[in-house]
């Protein structure tokens, strides 16, 4: 795996409102995965999450966190971002989720009544596959 900076080709589709699949870790150890909105900006991801979601709950305990980002027009090619969350702060404005879903969406976040936590993520490490294939994993 490769440590950052991301190649452009990377970052190009990562700056793109692609398909994208966060995992999170249990107390228990165990990973769960959900699909999740994010935006990527100067090399981390923001995220947005409903306060009263389990997935806010293992990133507070434990903030590692991988997610993979598919093309959308060739889900065989992706990228896979491995960090931990290094900023955590509520929504109170609900900026950044609307920023998120005006990227997906196109239109300000329609429920307006629960509260939101935004986390930054740091990249740590990286891989690709496909159209992407990072020359520094085994057999590249």
């Amino acid at each position: 795996m490769s440590k950052p900076p991301l190649p452009p080709e990377a970052d190009a589709l990562l700056s793109r409102p692609n398909p994208c699949v966060m995992a999170t870790l249990r107390s228990d150890g165990a990973p769960v995965s959900t699909a999740t909105w994010y935006a990527w900006q100067d090399g981390r991801v923001l995220i947005n999450l409903d306060a009263g979601r389990v997935r806010l709950k293992h990133l507070r305990r434990d903030p590692r966190v991988t997610f993979t980002v598919l093309a959308a027009d060739d889900w065989y090619t992706h990228v896979t971002l491995i960090g931990r969350v290094t900023e955590m702060y509520d929504d109170e404005d609900l900026s950044d989720i609307d920023l998120l879903a005006r990227r997906y969406i196109g239109k300000p976040y329609p429920d307006r009544d629960r509260p939101r936590v935004s986390a930054w993520i740091e990249v740590d490490r990286w891989h690709g596959w496909g159209a992407l294939k990072d020359s520094d994993q085994a057999g590249g």
